[in-house]
């Protein structure tokens, strides 16, 4: 891959669809559109030169194929946050909307940014495997509680058995994703190493270690602001004039954020140390859900902690 510090002079703004990407260079200024195929992928990333970095969305996968292209004939991509790219976009005042449009906006967005961006790093395989198959239990998990709540809801008694059924269906192919977790995590030292060490954390058990593996793959290599910050947790000032109003979380992975509460609410009851911590919060006036989040985001930082000196361990 190439290095971070390279000094890009070429920006490749990439708009990805399910059939096709359109792309915009910046240092042509034309706009070409290439078939989201590895074949053609491949052919598009051989012509870009070491001074080129890609910029594209997450787009639900469809972006994997360019990636992989890039990474694979040592081209820099950046996979951006669509949240971000949205805002960049409505900053410039650009209120018209087409796929050119977009690509012509992420090359844009690299060129006054790159020095902050980082670079696309894929997972191995034993990690890509693992985030599908974690991905794919929360999924079938949220699934599950949608019909609970419709068979407990009032009127459900003429459709109880089907919805019954789908939740049996549900639990069986939960508990399989469970099991393959499982096998996988087993079968591949560093991941079984990290895991438990994840597991030594109060309120962190294997279905949440596993998760965070899966879901914060980056856990061990961030300073602990940027790993708070990845996480959600964050704090950001809300002050203006004499107003200085409790600060807020924002941004992140809301899917971590998830995970973290439920960890952090078992800590607070169970493990006196962390338990403590939560009480002197409270105890000097944070309301329950300020004093949770900050037990949240002590979690994740000792998380980090953990994983990164497992690292130097090994």
């Amino acid at each position: 891959m190439t290095d971070q510090t390279t000094s890009w002079c070429r920006f490749i703004g990439c708009d990805v669809g399910k059939a096709t990407i359109v792309v915009f260079d910046s240092g042509s200024g034309r706009t070409v559109t290439v078939d989201n195929e590895p074949a053609a992928l491949a052919a598009f990333a051989t012509k870009l030169d070491d001074k080129s970095l890609a910029i594209c969305e997450a787009t639900g996968g469809h972006e994997a194929a360019l990636l992989d292209a890039l990474v694979s004939t040592g081209k820099a991509a950046h996979r951006a946050d669509a949240r971000k790219v949205k805002a960049f976009i409505r900053s410039l005042g650009t209120l018209g909307k087409s796929d050119a449009i977009d690509a012509r906006a992420l090359a844009r967005y690299g060129q006054e940014r790159h020095d902050r961006l980082a670079l696309w790093q894929p997972r191995d395989e034993h990690r890509e495997q693992l985030h599908k198959l974690v991905t794919t239990r929360r999924e079938l998990v949220r699934e599950s509680v949608i019909y609970k709540n419709r068979l407990a809801a009032p009127g459900a008694a003429l459709v109880a058995d089907r919805l019954r059924r789908i939740l049996e269906a549900l639990a069986q192919e939960i508990a399989g994703l469970e099991a393959d977790i499982e096998t996988l995590i087993r079968a591949h030292a560093p991941l079984l190493r990290a895991r438990e060490a994840l597991r030594t954390i109060a309120g962190i058990g294997a279905t949440t270690a596993s998760a965070l593996l899966a879901l914060m793959p980056e856990l061990g290599t961030l300073h602990r602001r940027r790993a708070a910050a990845l996480a959600g947790l964050a704090p950001h000032p809300r002050q203006s004039g004499k107003t200085d109003a409790y600060r807020r979380t924002r941004g992140g992975r809301p899917e971590i954020k998830q995970l973290l509460f439920m960890a952090a609410l078992a800590a607070a009851r169970h493990n006196p140390t962390l338990a403590t911590f939560y009480q002197r919060l409270r105890q000097n006036g944070k309301k329950p859900l300020v004093a949770l989040t900050a037990l949240m985001r002590k979690i994740i930082v000792i998380a980090n902690a953990r994983l990164r000196n497992l690292q130097i361990a090994i």
